[in-house]
């Protein structure tokens, strides 16, 4: 098969009103941003393409403007289903605005689901997303009132119950990166932190009968048949990106060798957590690690690759749901990115390990709790930071540990002679009567048999039968005036309450 080899321009020339466009990558991590902006300056010009449907895995753009940001322009975009929407803020205010219809499914699901298309199965059939908002039952996904697609339904085999997310019937376009592309349209992916899922997105685009369009930083004669991650046989038009700001690493690094294995950074590399709530939380949570296999989730969470590093912790293996294995796991608009990795695969192939019961421990994010140990890490307001692999990560994992700050939004403390004192407290409760969204079941957490820790800078709360239940309390913390009075409800104590260990405070 003989690929064209065209201008960002020319592929966006190509896009027509309505096409529906699967877009490959992580955050910023193999993501075509050449192409992003080259669709957005026909819009602006022309005002073509309109209403545009979109399917992304996870968030594609950088908490700003960049990758799908780009089309946050009104009659652009018709419609987003993607896994996680934190980092693609403006396309977030057109959801809530009711610019755009809104889906939130989990990410995994996403990712197993364009397997899925691309070998022509029925759907994806999984227990990932009961009991939660992606339920059916519960909304389906659907994020604001004008989404009305539905798509999924709950079946049952052998007696239990099982969500069908149903295939998607369209993709147009597949827009993905790639470092190299030969002459035979063979794609390459060595320079990239992550792969995401541009393999199975062009099988499921190719199975539907759409047009894979590759951006790639050089064109070569051949690469070898070992470095081809995305074949020419699913190739149709390759894009040389013109300017290396539309081909950045990550959001933040152009190029960074150890991020994509082609050289080892030295030991300490990773930058140490500075004093405060965040190095409180992540130095408890230490002492939760156990040798096996882990995943860390994105915000608080990624503290603790950095306090382990420092401590020359091992025995445990760190990855990140992009598709790094091994190594530590980068923050922030770097997430999906590791320093160091062991190996770097496909997306929807880690959360196959996930969904199977691989993982010994998750450490996730802390947001949202009620009384009944219920999480929400997925709405707030008119934020809608969606689910990601939170729903995937907790519903296959037997030991969970979510953290973060007691309180939000104004929090300052300080630890004076190894002791904990508020100075200001948060303005934003995190413990609740009632949660806006559950992205996390405790009553499927209870039937699964998981072990759930909540771990914060002044305590520690366990999921017990009898209910969410304080265990531990940082030294020099009052309990009714630090813990109770700032939730909005009154958890079981422990008849063996502690003080959470003194090295964590010194």
């Amino acid at each position: 098969m003989k690929q064209q080899i065209i201008t960002a321009q020319a592929a966006a020339d190509m896009i027509g009103d309505g096409a529906v466009i699967a877009a490959g990558g992580f955050i910023m991590s193999a993501v075509a941003d050449e192409l992003y902006h080259a669709i957005e300056q026909r819009f602006l010009k022309t005002q073509h393409p309109q209403n545009l449907s979109l399917l992304s895995v996870t968030s594609v753009g950088d908490g700003a403007d960049r990758g799908l940001n780009r089309l946050a322009h009104k009659g652009l975009v018709k419609k987003l289903v993607a896994g996680h929407l934190n980092l693609m803020p403006k396309l977030q205010k057109m959801i809530f605005s009711e610019d755009i219809e809104g889906y939130n499914l989990p990410q995994g699901v996403i990712a197993q689901l364009m397997r899925d298309v691309g070998a022509n199965r029925p759907g994806l059939v999984t227990h990932i997303g009961l009991s939660t908002f992606v339920d059916p039952r519960y909304g389906g996904g659907q994020i604001n009132g004008i989404s009305k697609d539905v798509l999924n339904e709950i079946v049952s085999f052998d007696g239990k119950e099982y969500i069908r997310y149903k295939p998607f019937d369209r993709i147009d376009f597949a827009l993905l990166r790639g470092t190299r592309a030969d002459k035979n349209g063979n794609i390459s992916m060595e320079k990239e932190a992550a792969m995401a899922d541009a393999l199975s997105i062009a099988q499921a685009c190719h199975a539907l009968g759409g047009k894979v369009i590759v951006q790639v930083e050089e064109i070569v004669d051949d690469i070898a048949p070992h470095d081809v991650r995305v074949p020419g046989i699913l190739v149709d038009y390759i894009v040389k990106t013109s300017d290396m700001k539309f081909h950045t690493q990550t959001a933040a690094c152009d190029y960074n060798p150890a991020y994509s294995g082609q050289s080892r950074a030295p030991k300490g590399a990773m930058p140490v957590l500075e004093s405060g709530a965040r190095r409180i939380i992540a130095l408890r949570a230490l002492k939760e690690l156990q040798p096996g296999i882990v995943n860390l989730g994105i915000g608080m969470p990624e503290g603790i690759a950095a306090v382990a590093e420092e401590k020359g912790i091992e025995g445990f293996t760190l990855t990140v749901e992009a598709g790094g294995i091994g190594g530590s796991p980068l923050s922030g608009v770097e997430f999906g990115a590791t320093l160091n990795p062991e190996a770097i695969i496909f997306q929807h192939q880690l959360f196959d390990f996930y969904h199977g019961g691989g993982l010994t421990q998750a450490f996730l994010g802390l947001a949202e709790a009620d009384p009944q140990g219920n999480i929400n890490v997925s709405k707030f307001g008119p934020r809608i930071a969606g689910c990601g692999g939170f729903i995937c990560i907790t519903q296959a994992t037997p030991k969970l540990y979510f953290i973060g700050t007691f309180t939000a939004k104004g929090l300052k403390e300080e630890v004076v002679d190894g002791k904990l004192r508020i100075l200001t407290e948060g303005s934003i409760k995190k413990f609740k009567k009632d949660i806006e969204q559950l992205t996390f079941s405790a009553k499927r957490a209870k039937e699964l048999k998981q072990e759930v820790m909540f771990i914060t800078e002044r305590c520690v709360l366990e999921l017990r039968d009898e209910g969410l239940t304080l265990t531990e309390i940082a030294p020099g913390v009052d309990l009714e005036r630090d813990i109770i009075a700032n939730m909005e409800f009154r958890p079981l104590i422990a008849e063996d309450l502690k003080e959470m260990d003194a090295d964590i405070f010194s």
